[in-house]
């Protein structure tokens, strides 16, 4: 006998197919490129009037380094599969292309962070501890050199901006979505990232790097000046999309248009970029704390905006995807445990080489060791 019932497909509802563990990984090595850009006017171009800023910058850079890579190898779903990148050329992927920039910029953070620090190595060394013999032998029997300095730090930004190219490329040639294939989306991962960096900077400075005014009040006409840039290119976006000035940003801009949720996701995001930036601005001291938390809040819900929520806007079909963030390792988990991650490297690296104390810099390098806090580690 003939089924004369009809089933009606509206829909199939896709699982996400960038975890958490990818805004992770986005959001650490933005944070990381970010600091590593404004460690180098006090590092790499001896300015000292920025050395204590660069300081704390550097600590950013690289415990942000550090931990993104295990982020991304999460999100490889089968962390194993990690060599499949290095025994088949896929010239033609920029997901390749980034298993060659990350190692090339993590090589060049940790030689330019060596460099950075030897100084400080060096000083430990003086001091009349068990430790004291690990530190000269780190140091490498030397101290502050601006040129070996200054060369790393050119290696390192090199490197930096191999990721920075590749991490927005890779997600702005997904022609399938909207959303994504925007020419402005390297541009705002890295002023978001800059802005994530600055913010971070001015919460260190708050608890690991002895609460320095003049950093505060530097990092925040920083963190000012980039998010002015970040309003600058969402508001570019936005004009694209609703003037129609291009196709793909008025797609973009249509295919969220009718969404209640999308609309609150815009409202914050203007709120999250102009609250700081005019806190920053009208009370550069005092205020470090929460812009600063602010401004780590508003670079990584972009990231999350823009995987996550990208990923619930149908290539096909009408109506969104339903997303619930789930508790386990590709979840709270995961989540909870990169940031436990980074937290642990930041105690280590803090407790090996304090934070030194704020003291006028010379205007040039002498040979006086400058005043470093004696390391627990060495008590």
């Amino acid at each position: 006998m003939m089924d004369t019932n009809i089933v009606e497909v509206i829909n199939v509802t896709r699982e996400v197919a960038w975890l958490p563990w990818a805004v992770q990984y986005f959001f650490l090595i933005g944070l990381s490129v970010g600091g590593l850009l404004l460690s180098l006017p006090g590092y790499a171009f001896a300015r000292d009037a920025w050395r204590r800023l660069g300081r704390v910058a550097l600590l950013v850079a690289l415990t942000c380094g550090l931990t993104a890579p295990v982020a991304l190898l999460a999100d490889l779903h089968q962390p194993g599969r990690f060599w499949h990148f290095y025994v088949v050329l896929r010239p033609s992927s920029w997901m390749w292309w980034g298993s060659v920039f990350i190692p090339v910029y993590l090589g060049g953070l940790l030689a330019y962070g060596w460099a950075c620090l030897r100084e400080e190595l060096q000083a430990h060394g003086r001091v009349d501890s068990r430790l004291a013999p690990l530190y000269r032998l780190a140091a490498l029997g030397g101290g502050r050199d601006d040129r070996l300095i200054r060369i790393t730090g050119l290696a390192a930004l090199a490197g930096a901006a191999l990721v920075a190219l590749y991490t927005g490329s890779e997600v702005m040639v997904v022609k399938a979505r909207p959303l994504w294939h925007t020419p402005l989306l390297p541009v705002q991962f890295l002023l978001t990232a800059l802005a994530g960096a600055a913010g971070l900077v001015l919460v260190l400075n708050r608890f690991a790097g002895g609460n320095d005014r003049e950093v505060e009040v530097r990092a925040n006409r920083l963190l000012a000046l980039v998010l002015g840039g970040v309003t600058a290119a969402g508001a570019l976006w936005l004009a694209l999309g609703l003037f129609a000035l291009d196709p793909w940003h008025a797609r973009a801009l249509a295919s969220v248009a009718g969404s209640e949720a999308w609309r609150v996701t815009a409202a914050w995001a203007v709120a999250a970029t102009l609250v700081p930036l005019v806190i920053a601005i009208v009370r550069p001291a005092g205020s470090g704390l929460l812009t600063g938390l602010i401004a780590l809040h508003s670079a990584w819900m972009f990231r999350w905006t823009v995987f996550i929520g990208g990923q619930t806007v149908p290539k096909t079909g009408a109506g969104f995807y339903d997303y619930t963030l789930p508790a386990g390792p590709d979840g709270v988990m995961g989540i909870l445990g990169s940031a436990g991650l980074w937290l642990f490297l930041l105690i280590l690296i803090t407790a090996v080489l304090p934070t030194p104390s704020p003291t006028p810099s010379p205007s040039r390098p002498t040979d006086s060791a400058p005043a470093f806090p004696t390391p627990a580690a060495a008590e």
